[in-house]
């Protein structure tokens, strides 16, 4: 992944204070080295994989958690800096959890003057209903979801939906499907969905979970935790993403191999008739 500079039309630091999102910001230098990196990952894979069509209407799914707000603040920091030239609606589906805060994401996208719509839905009660509790509900939970989001996206005019899918959780499908599923596949950046209509983007595929993370911490995001999914132990994401931890500490770097890994393919390499034709392969 090649290194990609910010534009020079774009705004010094010291004039943050006139963006509502970071006008509390800290002003370290550690922070502002944090946030450009954030930036250029985020810019190289919308080039990367063409993500970006001027003048379209993007719906982008805020769920209350840090890497929905991290993707939130880099979209609209690109923008604002004139690099990324669409309209953004914000989205959060509120799904029935009880005592979910129904009034943090409205005050808060309110208080950034960012343009938001709150969809509800009980699946929370389809969901606990359909799965035994002992059981994995992110499933079935991420279906209803999508499928709300889908809607509403074609009811606000959006030509694609945009998820705060990261670095790790791009890894941690790779190897699901790898250990689990019997197949080479990981979570794209792009695609189109079954319907043809949409357009689903992952602009943080190359930001780094930890990044996120302390991105996040910095803002002082008001995060809202998921209580359903994310209270359940054992699930084989999990499992992943200690896995991936565990490599990156005993051989830092590895992560970024890997994410490099998955678009340099040679199928000649692997074992997959339909992509490369050894049948034609012989000794001349």
């Amino acid at each position: 992944m090649q290194t990609l500079e910010l534009k020079q039309q774009e705004p010094e630091e010291n004039a943050t204070a006139d963006f509502a999102l970071f006008r509390n910001a800290p002003s370290s230098v550690e922070f502002n080295k944090l946030r450009k990196r954030l930036l250029r990952d985020t810019r190289q894979a919308l080039e990367d994989f063409s993500m970006v069509k001027p003048g379209e209407r993007w719906l982008v799914a805020l769920s209350g958690g840090k890497d929905s707000y991290g993707l939130l603040a880099m979209l609209l920091d690109l923008k604002w800096r004139g690099l990324l030239p669409v309209e953004l609606l914000a989205c959060n589906l509120d799904q029935g959890q009880p005592n979910f805060p129904k009034h943090i994401l409205p005050d808060y996208l309110t208080s950034i003057g960012v343009e938001h719509r709150i969809e509800y839905q009980d699946t929370y009660s389809i969901v606990t209903e359909k799965i035994p509790e002992n059981r994995t509900y992110c499933s079935l939970c991420s279906r209803l979801r999508r499928g709300h989001l889908y809607r509403v996206a074609r009811e606000e005019g959006c030509a694609a939906l945009v998820l705060g899918h990261h670095r790790e959780d791009i890894l941690e499908t790779f190897f699901l499907n790898l250990f689990h599923g019997g197949r080479l596949a990981a979570m794209p950046p792009k695609l189109v969905n079954d319907e043809g209509d949409l357009t689903v983007l992952r602009p943080l595929a190359y930001c780094a979970e930890a990044d996120l993370a302390r991105f996040a911490e910095a803002m002082a995001f008001p995060i809202i935790p998921c209580d359903l999914c994310g209270s359940q132990d054992g699930l084989q994401r999990n499992a992943m993403k200690a896995m991936l931890e565990d490599i990156e500490r005993r051989m830092p770097g590895r992560k970024d191999t890997m994410i490099r890994a998955l678009g340099h393919v040679r199928p000649s390499h692997l074992l997959d008739r339909t992509l490369f034709d050894f049948a034609a392969l012989g000794s001349s």
